[in-house]
């Protein structure tokens, strides 16, 4: 039996190249040319190693997740160092990341998910970064409910809208750092919206005043 013949590319670099495309351009920007030029195959090669532009995304997105984005955990769980200190750093961590100029600026779940609206991704695309947009709201929900400091600065009585502000203020850093803000200005954002989240909850425990 004569044995196929084997690929001339690796996969991985491939697929790095791919996320890479779909970072810069987002789901609908990035063509099969740009995405093949990139990665250094041609279609039938990608067609019969990641399927079609569906599915490279999928596996492009997996990857960007895996390599991209649980890295900056460790700094939200290190242990002995005060919440405010971990959460700033796992933030800018990933400010750092939006502003690196080692590939595309921003972020690639952000670009993208802002196309799901648009109704251009198809469905299983379009759920996959739907899921994945819940994930850290839940990570700084549960963060703010079962974090000793958090509970003790009553951190935890307001926790869902505490984790959609840090969300709301990294996506913000996002589409910042594409327009080329730089990390150290985008420090401040990030100082600031914590500042307020750690005072909220002296303001919640205060009585609320009316206008006589």
């Amino acid at each position: 039996m004569v044995s196929g013949r084997k690929r001339k590319f690796d996969e991985q670099t491939a697929l790095q190249a791919a996320m890479e495309v779909f970072w810069a351009k987002g789901f609908v920007g990035a063509s099969l040319a740009d995405l093949t030029k990139s990665m250094n195959i041609n279609k039938p090669s990608m067609y019969s190693t990641f399927g079609n532009k569906e599915t490279l995304f999928i596996k492009a997105t997996q990857h960007y997740i895996e390599n991209n984005m649980k890295v900056h955990l460790d700094a939200l769980f290190t242990p002995d160092m005060p919440l405010k200190t971990r959460l700033k750093n796992y933030m800018m961590s990933i400010v750092g990341m939006q502003c690196s100029t080692e590939q595309p600026k921003g972020c690639y779940l952000v670009l993208c998910q802002s196309e799901v609206a648009g109704g251009d991704i198809p469905e299983a695309a379009a759920k996959l970064l739907i899921d994945i947009e819940a994930a850290p709201k839940a990570l700084f929900t549960d963060l703010f409910t079962s974090d000793k400091e958090a509970i003790s600065l009553g951190l935890n009585k307001n926790a869902a809208g505490n984790a959609l502000s840090l969300y709301t203020a990294l996506k913000g850093t996002a589409a910042m750092a594409r327009s080329k803000v730089t990390s150290t200005e985008l420090a401040f954002v990030i100082d600031t919206i914590l500042a307020g989240v750690f005072s909220s909850h002296i303001n919640l425990a205060k009585p609320s005043t009316t206008l006589q």
